[in-house]
């Protein structure tokens, strides 16, 4: 659960970017059929979802160097 919490803004990004995706796919995509992400609803889908990811990812806060709370 506690991972979740942590990459909530992520999942958050991937799911945004696979509904982007599909809706791409949907009403611009591509209709020779020759283009290798836009002519399959599913690739369009997953690289959206892979992009979303990535570009929410990059705001999350980063913990790493921030110091542990100890218990008093």
């Amino acid at each position: 659960m506690e991972f979740i919490k942590k990459q909530m803004l992520t999942i958050i990004g991937v799911v945004v970017g696979a509904i982007s995706g599909f809706l791409y796919w949907k009403f611009v995509g591509c209709s020779s059929g020759t283009c290798a992400i836009t002519s399959n609803p599913v690739n369009s889908t997953i690289y959206g979802a892979i992009m979303g990811g990535l570009l929410f990812s990059m705001f999350q806060p980063d913990t790493k160097n921030q110091p542990k709370k100890t218990e008093e």
